[in-house]
């Protein structure tokens, strides 16, 4: 074979290497469609909470810089008791993060979601480390459709703007969302301030602002920031971690056969159950 033959071959093997490559990583940035989860598998136990998974796709918690408290916020952070975190009175880990060192047992903790009250947002968002999400678009908004407690969240995209002083706050807020290029931009107020940020306890007042940035990195990766904007609570706004969403495969998303979220919700019945004869005895409490 005569060495421009060899030449030859070389660079039509590097233009098609080149091709493929190109072909493999063009998508469409504002293809929000799928399931989506911030988890290593289908399975809850190997995600981030539990040192598995997706070690890219960020804290299981709001952010580990946090801004410093007003009195209002510090009284508030206070007052909530997570059973998430390492125990209170433990030794404090070496680079531990702020606020993740007070948790109690779940019998102790007054986090509202354990009475199975709606989980409000970013929380619900954050929830993304061991339970999917699904994006669903129409005309006019955009639904997130959460595994974790069959929630539905909606963000509207026909022009409203935001209340300036909503009569009712909601526990998911009011949110309308643009593009910013080939960023997909939430803007949310109205919160009813009951709701954690995390489920490490951080808390929010009603006049809580909530910014989510959301831009598609690869076929198959979304990336997310989150800025809180909360005065009454904080006393600069408080930036998260870099979130990342992994799209799942079709086989992962299906369950029992099913292409579907599945329906996990929290049901009031079982949880008092539950908490009746196995979480308050675990902790001493008779009733």
């Amino acid at each position: 074979m005569s060495r421009s033959v060899i030449v030859l071959l070389v660079l039509m093997l590097a233009f098609t290497v080149t091709t493929n490559a190109a072909a493999q990583t063009k998508f469409d940035p504002r293809d929000f469609s799928g399931v989506w989860g911030r988890f290593g598998s289908r399975a809850g136990e190997t995600g981030i909470l539990f040192g598995g998974g997706c070690q890219e796709c960020g804290d299981p918690g709001f952010g580990v810089n946090v801004p410093p408290f007003t009195p209002e916020g510090k009284a508030k952070f206070d007052a909530n008791k997570p059973a998430y975190g390492r125990a209170a009175g433990s030794p404090v880990a070496p680079n531990e993060p702020f606020g993740r060192h007070r948790s109690v047992m779940s019998a102790q903790s007054n986090d509202p979601t354990m009475q199975c009250e709606p989980s409000g947002s970013p929380r619900i968002v954050l929830s993304t480390y061991f339970s999917p999400m699904e994006w669903v678009w129409s005309k006019d908004r955009v639904l997130q459709h959460f595994e974790w407690t069959n929630e539905w969240r909606e963000i509207w995209i026909d022009g409203r703007q935001l209340p300036k002083e909503p009569d009712v706050n909601r526990w998911y807020g009011y949110s309308v969302g643009h593009w910013d290029g080939d960023t997909f931009v939430v803007n949310s107020f109205g919160y009813d301030d009951r709701t954690w940020i995390d489920h490490f306890g951080f808390p929010h007042s009603d006049q809580m602002r909530l910014e989510e940035r959301y831009k598609k990195i690869a076929t198959d990766k979304i990336e997310l920031v989150m800025t809180i904007d909360d005065p009454k609570i904080y006393t600069k706004p408080y930036i998260s971690d870099r979130k990342v969403f992994r799209k799942l495969s079709k086989d992962e998303a299906v369950v029992d056969g099913w292409q579907q979220l599945t329906d996990d919700r929290c049901v009031p019945a079982e949880e008092f159950d539950f908490n009746k004869t196995v979480r308050d005895p675990a902790a001493g409490i008779t009733h």
